[in-house]
């Protein structure tokens, strides 16, 4: 059996929490802000007619670009309180 460090599963439980909660507000907010900015409801679903290939295609790299830029700050500021939380566990 492997010894688990104190605090290690809460750190765990926590990123995962937020990778799943972050992308999920992010798409909310997105959809709002393009119907903004667009004036109608982002493209959802592609099967309706009224939907353009440029529009589903601006509205797919749009969300790509943030939901992955957010999710990977989200884990990169994880592991960064990880390691300072490491470093000050070995130096006490």
């Amino acid at each position: 059996m492997s010894k688990k460090k104190d605090g290690s599963d809460g750190g765990h439980a926590t990123l995962t929490l937020a990778s799943i909660a972050v992308p999920l507000v992010l798409r909310k907010v997105l959809a709002v802000a393009w119907t903004k900015v667009v004036g109608k409801e982002p493209p959802i679903d592609l099967k309706d007619p009224k939907i353009t290939f440029p529009e589903a295609i601006a509205w797919a790299v749009v969300l790509a670009i943030v939901v992955e830029t957010a999710r990977f700050g989200v884990t990169r500021s994880a592991r960064q309180q990880a390691a300072l939380e490491a470093a000050a566990t070995e130096s006490d």
